[in-house]
């Protein structure tokens, strides 16, 4: 019993690269829930969205945890799910469907079966409106291709690089075993396409920024004055804990309840709202939650998000997965091509424009990467981390201006306005990714 216990909290490590506290040795239950969840949501994902084999997901998942080795990881390809087991406990299963990925089996997801995601086809223009890169420079090309050797040399797993100049691809590198059409998992920086998401529906005179009583759950609280622009901001004054731990708001969010905005929603309110920041995955499944509402359900929500953002913005290798109701897990579960990152970082770079559609006003573009004005951590703009707004820089050695969509493994879109750049990074590192150091050398490309 004591070795089961042990290898229940080695499993249950930091599953998002966030602080660990509050783990439990007794709580097994919710220890082998959030191993075998997360297990099985990046199991299926990985091979039925990336195309990874069995033993590259085993890598992924071991990265968070050792004892994810242990684990039983069982796919059926007929039918394609993957299901996670420790010893036979705590069996969860996730289940593939094309255009929206995977979502882990939970009562009622059955209808996802339902929901028919638009076809989309990519042309052979140049990109960003089709697939051809043919801009690329030949010295920058050979830098980035030493960069990501040196990246990978070092143990940071670097899976690609990709630069952008004056709106072409002037650079890109793959490691071995992926390629500028592998979707690749994006974590945090779903929050920057929901928010984007909330901008075009903005554009569209659909809502407004400073709405407010957003929920029936808050309308006779004092919550039904808290804002989409305070959401968008990370300033609700929600107690959600974005702590990774068994039994946490942020892992019974991702992978153990139904309802992934449920959890944010029945948050209590600690604080004013928009006096104090507060880094919150659930804030921004709160924001899927109102695309799906204001759209009218999960099909027109799935229509919108594909014919009127994806479509026209040529991101024919992008998935965002759904929850068991219906809802986008818009915290966390992106997929999407190097090159689709990309277009998405310069949709913002050309503010709000690309392909020659607009996507959201450019007035919306300012106020998302402009600082947010809480009493303790002002550079924070719309679900985007900005360089200014705080005493010192975020990124010291990189221009001022430069803001960024960030997730967890180093998953990095890096803009810099002032010099019309911006820079994709995609891997898998444990230790974090150095920024300061590698993107000051790629703009000096």
């Amino acid at each position: 019993m004591k070795k089961i216990i042990l290898l229940l909290l080695i499993l249950s490590l930091p599953l998002v690269g966030m602080n660990l506290v509050g783990l439990s040795p007794f709580d097994l239950k919710a220890n082998v829930q959030v191993g075998t969840g997360i297990a099985a949501k990046l199991a299926c994902s990985g091979r039925y969205l990336s195309g990874f084999d069995a033993q590259q997901v085993v890598a992924d998942i071991a990265s968070y945890s050792p004892a994810a080795q242990l684990l039983a990881i069982d796919y059926d390809d007929a039918e394609q799910t993957a299901s996670a087991s420790l010893f036979g406990l705590g069996a969860t299963q996730a289940k593939f469907r094309p255009g929206i990925g995977c979502t882990l089996v939970r009562a009622g997801s059955e209808q996802l079966d339902e929901i028919q995601v638009p076809k989309m086809q990519q042309s052979l223009q140049p990109w960003p409106q089709g697939s051809m890169v043919n801009s690329l420079d030949n010295g920058a090309q050979s830098q980035l291709e030493k960069m990501l050797v040196k990246d990978n040399d070092e143990g940071l797993q670097t899976r690609s690089l990709l630069v952008v100049r004056n709106g072409s691809i002037i650079s890109e590198a793959y490691a071995e075993g992926f390629s500028p059409q592998t979707p690749l998992m994006g974590w945090s920086m779903a929050k920057t396409l929901s928010a984007i998401m909330l901008g075009h529906l903005a554009h569209s005179d659909d809502l407004a920024m400073d709405e407010a009583n957003l929920f029936v759950e808050w309308a006779q609280d004092e919550r039904r004055n808290i804002t989409l622009h305070q959401l968008l901001q990370m300033s609700s004054g929600l107690d959600f804990s974005e702590v990774y731990a068994p039994g946490s708001d942020a892992t019974r969010m991702l992978f153990v309840a139904a309802s992934a905005s449920g959890v944010a929603k029945a948050s209590a309110l600690i604080h004013a709202p928009g006096s104090h920041f507060s880094y919150s995955s659930g804030t921004a499944n709160l924001l899927s939650e109102v695309f799906v509402n204001r759209t009218g359900g999960a099909q027109s929500a799935v229509d919108t998000l594909h014919n009127e953002i994806l479509a026209p913005m040529a991101m024919a290798h992008t998935t965002l997965e759904l929850d068991a109701n219906g809802v986008f897990m818009g915290s966390s579960n992106i997929y999407s091509s190097t090159r689709d990152w990309a277009r998405l970082g310069l949709l913002m770079l050309q503010k709000g424009e690309l392909n020659g559609h607009r996507i959201v006003s450019e007035q919306w573009v300012e106020q998302a990467t402009s600082p947010n004005s809480s009493d303790n951590e002002r550079a924070y703009g719309y679900q985007v981390w900005l360089n200014e707004g705080d005493k010192a820089l975020r990124w010291p050695d990189l221009p001022a201006d430069a803001y960024a969509f960030t997730g967890n493994r180093g998953q990095r879109v890096m803009i810099i306005p002032s010099q019309q750049t911006l820079i994709v990074r995609m891997g898998w590192s444990s230790v974090g990714y150095p920024d300061n150091v590698r993107f000051p050398q790629l703009l000096a490309l």
